[in-house]
Parts: C-alpha cells; sequence; structure tokens
C-alpha cells in the first residue's frame, strides 16, 4: 500500500503551498444597499398589480359570457347559425 507523505500533498507532487486556503471572495453590495432613483419607489408591485386587475376583469368578461350563452334565444342563433354553416356546401 503506497503511503502518503505530508510534504508532498497526498502524494500528486503538490506541497503544503497548494493545501492553504483559497483567498477569500470579493464582498459583494448587499441587495438592500441599491438605491432606487427619486420617484420609482411609489411604482413597486406596479406590474402584479396591473396583471391582478387583468385577471379578474377576465374573469368577469368570461363569467357575463357565460350567462349570455346560457340564454335560449342566443342558443337558438347559434344552432341555426352553425346549422347554415354546414348545409352551405
Amino acid at each position: 500500500m503506497p503511503t502518503i507523505e505530508p510534504t508532498t500533498g497526498l502524494g500528486l507532487g503538490l506541497g503544503h503551498d497548494s493545501l492553504r486556503k483559497a483567498a477569500p471572495a470579493p464582498r459583494l453590495p448587499r441587495p438592500d444597499r441599491f438605491r432606487l432613483p427619486r420617484g420609482l419607489h411609489a411604482e413597486t408591485g406596479a406590474a402584479t398589480a396591473e396583471y391582478a386587475v387583468a385577471t379578474m376583469a377576465a374573469v368577469g368578461f368570461a363569467g357575463l359570457l357565460i350567462v349570455i350563452l346560457r340564454g335560449d334565444e342566443v342558443r337558438g342563433i347559434l344552432t341555426d347559425l352553425v346549422r347554415n354553416a354546414l348545409s352551405v356546401g
């Protein structure tokens, strides 16, 4: 069984210098140190609010369409439209 000499660094021909700790990573600024230009703080989260409003409007519109399309008169109009479209050929 081969022996590992402490001066060769695990038998790879590396000395003690290679076993030293690496230099510390440079310090990066923390996220709370970033400052937005004046006046932009009021718009934080505006895109999320706009998506929420648009989604709620779409849900309301879909509900209105369901109520309208379930009516007997509209169902008759759509049925006649489909029959006419299929009988043209």
